[in-house]
This record gives structure tokens, C-alpha cells and sequence, in this order.
């Protein structure tokens, strides 16, 4: 005892001396007051007191304080020069603060749960200035940026990015007013030239006017016609004023993009070296029974936690389920007694375990969902017929990609018949299979469709038709229809019956119109539709379509689910031991409320309500919305961990025991952590969102919703509407007759598309709520 007591003297002389050359006189816990650390925090368990310590590290707290957390209103300084002043909420940057840099920049605002989130100001180290809405650290939603260039950007952002409408004056008097993609120009706008007087107003295209538009002259001249950067494709007509007559007119249209437009470049946003959630926070934990070899455990302001400065940590970080300092007093008297101890710094203390019974994620699946269709596969011909076509569909040359279609495009007679023999021909090549026929409908609608989806043709073929075998699902679907996925899960092939063929084709033109008017649409993409027709006394047709998979992640997805909004027939008939990451649940089986930030919950709503009106409008009905979560925080035991109740604990028998599932740090945060990658977060894909775990009432069987506990946990969600191609036909009217006789009307999936949309919308946002 003796040589503990003289060690955690000697460290924190140590840390002392450090902290008065950096902040001047502060107080520092000595060893005698830590003796009693854990009956006596310096309050009793749950109350707010004022703490000012020197942490272990060299960081510093001044401020509110409760059970190992700031709790209220406090400072911390970090060794490296980065602070933050404002509230707290257990450990995390809560509500207004000030968070500044070793650099000079600062952000005064708003925070929540440790990002930068609400009305905020950052002022860079160059000293730009941006005044507007933030969301998890980035810019979203309407704010002004004031360059120090004398630049300024009046306008609408998005995931961090110039988006939507805005305005952009150079400091010389230029301006643009218009439409912006990604922080680039795009759209339709006006650019006005303030030293002239001239303007052009039309379409742009990363940055540069592409498209129809006019060009206006301060004397009354005006040109209008199709603008491009290439030469060969631009072509108008020039208009003169009456005090220019049309000879002594000399102008070159390219003049605009090789003078007017050569020095206007619109100013870079400034990155950010770390983010507030980013910083990680030295817990103070008062027990006698740490590891002296362990270095101080740190949390990030958002709430999570790391192991040490080395990555590597992070993949030996444990996580564990209620217990509370009774479980971490257990293993320390069992494990850790009569070792020499230098830090009292640790984790976090858990929460009381909330109602119900523990959440746990399912069992892994199979590492691959599907059969691998090699040689002696009964479709494995099929599926070499497949990727022949697609080959030769998608590298076959075709016109020049416009978004602009012509009405015939849409023809559902507009096909491309190609045979395929053995032998090959001029246009196909030799190859092993019986010889078939391969059919292309709208092929020129299919192939901009890919282009509006940003799909590289290369990518496209080698996911279907590379080296790698297509797998087939265990089972096909309940209309009958076989799926089958690529190697890289990234597009799913679904045979199709010849009525669905039609629906689609039928609908074409306004689906791709949908997709050119909303680019947040929940839709399922649509990348192409084939038929081979297999030679033989049967004649077979296999028609499909390929779509876009939802569920591609680089990380497992925990749970997923198939919400209609009807109750009859909506649970899974598996038994609970067979359900695992790749079972499909269904309206009753679900057991949370999904809680979207602000914007993205405004936005997700709009979206809901358009795809909703475009499905009613094509008379379609029995779709649903697919979503699935994965849980960011889970025990080696597999429990879920609530929202702020994460214990990290390092022990010799979890160590040394590799039947453990380790809970990586750097695979929970993967595509969180990184900023870089934000800027892929899209709406349904890869979401950072919290869900609320409910229960349902005893008495009531078929309860859709269930009751909010107030337990949350936080979750990376994908969602989309998927079946989009059933329409209200003779069959589905004669099965909603027949079932109305037999169950309640409003309980069953057929119904009319108009009843149908209203009752999916209004269960969607019944479970999707904002999160407050």
C-alpha cells in the first residue's frame, strides 16, 4: 500500500507541475482524497457539483460534474490547445458551447450529443466566417459564408456542400444566382457581369453553362441557343440590337467560357484538421483497482470511447452490459488484487438496465447470403446467358447520352432482339451454351438511366459479368420470382413475370421523370430489363430486372424489415432460434421507433409524400418499405448498449479467451468517424440516426405501433420502397373482395392504390419520427 500511495503521489506532482506551467495554479485530488473516491465522488451518486481537476493526461476540467461525467456547465482544455466552454450532458457537448482550435478557428452555437449541430459560427483560421444550420459537424441547410477573399455565398447547404438554391458574388460585383450540386454550379441560374452589365441565363454543368440558355448584351443584344465547351456541339442564334447591326457584330460564343469565364472560380470551403466529436475526452474514475500498466481511458465528446492513442487499441476494447462498478469491483478483487496502481482514470459507469428484457442482435448468417451458381448449378447456363447479354448490351456503342429522351424512347415496342449462337457472329462472341435469343426493352432509357444513377459502364459489367459467379437466394419470393445477387452485393437480379414487364414499361417515362425531379427518391433503382429466350421445344423466356441492393455495406446489418403498414399476415413464421442478420421481419414483428435528425427527417417526409403520390398516380399498391439498422454499439456478449451507457473494461480472461467477438472501435466508427465520408450519407443510405426501442400491449394482438420506453440506441440505417411494380389488376380486387369478407378491410395488403398510399404513409411516419 505504501508503494501504491507513493507512486500516485510522485504521478501527481507530476501532472501538478505540468498543469501550473500550462494553466497556471489549479487544484489537483490528492491520494488521500481518492482513498475514499468510491463511497465519496464528491457527492452523493446522480448530483451536480463543481470539480476543477488536472486529469492524468494533462487535460483540464473546470465545471459542472456528476457520477464521472461534466454534467452542466464546464470547461475542458485539451494538452493539445483545442477547448471547449459551454454545456454539458453526461460527458457530451449538450446545447450552446464554444469550441475553439490551436489554429485560431472557432465555432460559437449550438451542439448536440458532442457534433456541431443547430444555428452555429465558424470562423476559420483564414479567417472565413459561416453563419447558418449545421448537422453532425457539417453545414446543412441554409447559411452565408463569408470568404476572406471579400467572396460570399447566400444560400442552401447540404451534408456540407453548396446545394439547392444560392447566391455567389465574387468580390469584384460578379455574381451568380441559381442552382448548385455538390458545391458545384449546376442547375439553371444567372451569372451577371458587373463591369459590363452583361448576363447569362440558362443551364449549367460543373460550373460552366451546358445546356439551353440566352447571353444578353447591355445594349439590348442577345445570343440563344445550346451551350457546351465543346465547339462541335454548341450552336444558337444571334439577335442584334438596332444599334448593332448583325455584321459589324463579331462574337465567338467559346468567348465565354475562354475570357468571361476563365479567372471565376469559386472559393474551396476550408477543412477541418478534427472535429469537436472527434476529441476525446480523459474520464476521471476514483477506484483503487486499475491496471497500472493501462493508460487513462478516453472518451470522445459524442460518447465514445478508445482504449488508448493507438488504433490498435480500439480493436481490443470490450463492452459490457449493466453490472455497473459491482461488475468492474468483481473483476478488479479477482483479477487485479495486490498490483501497484498509478492512475485513477477509467470508463464510463453504466445505466440501470431500461424495461424488458435485454435487446441482442441476431446471430451472424451465412458469410454470403445466397448459393454460389458454379458448373452443374441447374441455372448456371441461365446465368452465363445473363452475362453475355449484359456484356454486350452495355458495351454495345449507342448515341451520345442526353438527359433530354425523345417520347419514342419510351415505346414499349422500342426493343433490340440479338441471337446468340454457339459459334459466335459478327456482333457476338463464340461461346459454350445452347444457342439463345437475348431482348433489350428501352434500351437508350436504361442506358441514361445508369447515367443519372452516376453508374460507370465498366463497374456495371465487371460486377455482373466479371470472373465472380452470381449467388442465388435459398428461396424464391412469395410471387414466385428468383432472385440472385452479385459478388460485390451491389446489384440484385430478379426474375420477372410478363405482366410486371409491362407495368414498368408502361410507367417508364414518369419513373424516369420522378428520378430526374427528385434525386432523394426512396424508389428502388432500376438499372436495366432483358428477357433469354432458351432454345428448345419449350421456347422459355426468363425475363429480369436489375436493381440497385439496398443492403450494401461494407459492415453486417443487424436487422431488417418489410413495412407495409397492414397487419394480416405481417409477422415472420420463423421460430426465434432460426432468425439470424438475414431473416426478414415484418410490421408486427417490429420493436422500435426509427428518430432522424431534423433536416433529414424534413426531408425523408417530403420524399414519403412524393414517391407516395407518384405510386398512387400509377396505380400501384403492395410495395413497402424496406429498412435496415445496424446497431453502432454492442456488447462482446452481443447485448445492445443504450445511448450513454457504454463500459469499456480490459481483463485478463477477455484477453486471453478468443471465442470473444471483439467490438472494434475503428469498425463501430467506420463510416462515422471519418468526415470524409459523410459526404456519402444519403438519404436511406448509411444514416446516422438513433432508434427507440417499444412494446406492444398484452391485450393487443395487433398493436402496429408499440409503446416508446424511452431505451435508444444509436444506428447506421438504409431504407427504400421496394415491389413498385404490382398494379391494382383483376387479381388483386378479387383478392381484397374475397378477404373483406373474411378480415377486417383495412387490415389486409390489398387494397386500392389511393387507400393503400394513405394508410403506408401514415404508418411510415408513425415509426419515423424527428429526433428531439
Amino acid at each position: 500500500m505504501k508503494a501504491w500511495e507513493a507512486t500516485v503521489r510522485k504521478t501527481q506532482a507530476a501532472a501538478k507541475k505540468r498543469a501550473h506551467s500550462i494553466f497556471g495554479t489549479t487544484h489537483v485530488a490528492h491520494a488521500d482524497d481518492d482513498e475514499d473516491d468510491d463511497e465519496n465522488s464528491g457527492g452523493p451518486p446522480g448530483e451536480v457539483y463543481h470539480a476543477e481537476r488536472v486529469l492524468a493526461n494533462g487535460d483540464y476540467y473546470s465545471g459542472s460534474w456528476s457520477e464521472n461525467f461534466p454534467h452542466g456547465f464546464g470547461k475542458y482544455i485539451w494538452t493539445d490547445g483545442c477547448m471547449y466552454v459551454g454545456g454539458w450532458f453526461r460527458g457530451k457537448t449538450m446545447g450552446k458551447g464554444r469550441f475553439s482550435w490551436p489554429s485560431g478557428a472557432t465555432y460559437d452555437g449550438e451542439f448536440k450529443s458532442g457534433y456541431m449541430d443547430g444555428k452555429g459560427i465558424y470562423t476559420g483560421v483564414n479567417r472565413d466566417r459561416f453563419r447558418g444550420f449545421w448537422v453532425m459537424n457539417l453545414k446543412h441547410g441554409h447559411g452565408i459564408l463569408n470568404y476572406s477573399n471579400g467572396d460570399c455565398y447566400d444560400g442552401e447547404w447540404c451534408r456540407g456542400l453548396q446545394e439547392g438554391h444560392g447566391r455567389y458574388q465574387w468580390e469584384n460585383g460578379n455574381y451568380y444566382a441559381g442552382e448548385w450540386k455538390n458545391g458545384v454550379i449546376s442547375g439553371k441560374g444567372t451569372f451577371v457581369w458587373n463591369k459590363y452589365g452583361n448576363r447569362y441565363d440558362g443551364y449549367w454543368e460543373d460550373g460552366l453553362p451546358k445546356g439551353n440558355g440566352t447571353f444578353r448584351w447591355e445594349n439590348g443584344s442577345f445570343y440563344v441557343g445550346h451551350w457546351s465547351k465543346d465547339p462541335k456541339e454548341q450552336n444558337g442564334t444571334l439577335y442584334p440590337s438596332g444599334s448593332s447591326p448583325e455584321g459589324t457584330f463579331e462574337w465567338d460564343p467559346q468567348d465565354v467560357y475562354n475570357i468571361d469565364l476563365k479567372d471565376i472560380k469559386v472559393q474551396p470551403n476550408e477543412k477541418v484538421s478534427i472535429m469537436p466529436s472527434q476529441k476525446k475526452l480523459a474520464v476521471w474514475r476514483s477506484s483503487k483497482s486499475v491496471d497500472p500498466d493501462n493508460r487513462p481511458r478516453r472518451m470522445s465528446v459524442d460518447g465514445r470511447l478508445e482504449g488508448g492513442e493507438d488504433k490498435d487499441v480500439f480493436n481490443r476494447m470490450r463492452v459490457t452490459e449493466g453490472g455497473g462498478a459491482s461488475t468492474c469491483n468483481a473483476i478488479d478483487r479477482n483479477q487485479m488484487a495486490g498490483r501497484d496502481f498509478e492512475s485513477n482514470l477509467a470508463g464510463l459507469q453504466p445505466e440501470d438496465a431500461s424495461k424488458g428484457s435485454v435487446l441482442k442482435i441476431p446471430p451472424r448468417g451465412p458469410k454470403r447470403q445466397g448459393e454460389t451458381i458454379s458448373k452443374g448449378h441447374k441455372n448456371y447456363e441461365l446465368m452465363l446467358n445473363l452475362q453475355l447479354g449484359i456484356r454486350h448490351s452495355v458495351g454495345r456503342p449507342g448515341p451520345v447520352a442526353t438527359l433530354d429522351l425523345k417520347p419514342s424512347a419510351f415505346d414499349p415496342k422500342e426493343k433490340v432482339w440479338t441471337r446468340f449462337p454457339p459459334e459466335g457472329s459478327k456482333h457476338t462472341p463464340p461461346h459454350q451454351c445452347s444457342e439463345f435469343r437475348w431482348k433489350d426493352y428501352c434500351p437508350l432509357v436504361f442506358r441514361t438511366l445508369r447515367k443519372l444513377f452516376k453508374v460507370d459502364a465498366a463497374d456495371y459489367m465487371l460486377s455482373i459479368c466479371g470472373d465472380d459467379a452470381l449467388r442465388e437466394l435459398s428461396s424464391p419470393g412469395k410471387s414466385g420470382s428468383f432472385f440472385y445477387l452479385t459478388n460485390d452485393d451491389r446489384y440484385m437480379i430478379k426474375t420477372m413475370k410478363k405482366a410486371e414487364v409491362k407495368v414498368l414499361l408502361r410507367m417508364l417515362s414518369a419513373y424516369y421523370n420522378h428520378f430526374r425531379s427528385f434525386e432523394n427518391t426512396l424508389l428502388t433503382k432500376i438499372y436495366g430489363v432483358h428477357c433469354v429466350k432458351l432454345n428448345g421445344p419449350a421456347q422459355k423466356k426468363v425475363r429480369f430486372i436489375i436493381m440497385g441492393n439496398l443492403m450494401c455495406s461494407e459492415l453486417p446489418v443487424h436487422r431488417r424489415f418489410d413495412l407495409k403498414g397492414s397487419s394480416l399476415g405481417r409477422i415472420t413464421d420463423k421460430p426465434e432460434a432460426e432468425i439470424d442478420e438475414n431473416t426478414i421481419l415484418k410490421d408486427l414483428d417490429l420493436n422500435f421507433i426509427f428518430r432522424l435528425q431534423r433536416t433529414w427527417f424534413q426531408e425523408f417526409r417530403k420524399q414519403i409524400d412524393r414517391d407516395c403520390e407518384f405510386l398512387e398516380q400509377e396505380r400501384i399498391m403492395d410495395y413497402s418499405l424496406l429498412v435496415g439498422i445496424r446497431f453502432r454499439d454492442v456488447s462482446s456478449a452481443g447485448s445492445l448498449i443504450p445511448s450513454g451507457s457504454r463500459t469499456p473494461i480490459d481483463t485478463e480472461e477477455t484477453e486471453s479467451d478468443p471465442s470473444v467477438p471483439r467490438l472494434s472501435r475503428a469498425e463501430v466508427d467506420h463510416l462515422l468517424e471519418d468526415p470524409t465520408r459523410w459526404a456519402n450519407i444519403k438519404l436511406g443510405e448509411n444514416m446516422p440516426a438513433r432508434v427507440e426501442r417499444t412494446e406492444r400491449k398484452n391485450d393487443c394482438e395487433f398493436q402496429l405501433v408499440g409503446d416508446p420506453t424511452g431505451e435508444c440506441y444509436e444506428v447506421v440505417m438504409f431504407f427504400g420502397i421496394i415491389d413498385i411494380l404490382q398494379d391494382y389488376d383483376i387479381s388483386k380486387k378479387l383478392e381484397h373482395a374475397y378477404k373483406s369478407i373474411q378480415y377486417d378491410s383495412t387490415s389486409i395488403s390489398a387494397v386500392d392504390p389511393k387507400q393503400y398510399a394513405k394508410r403506408f404513409r401514415d404508418f411510415i411516419l408513425k415509426i419515423f419520427q424527428e429526433d428531439v
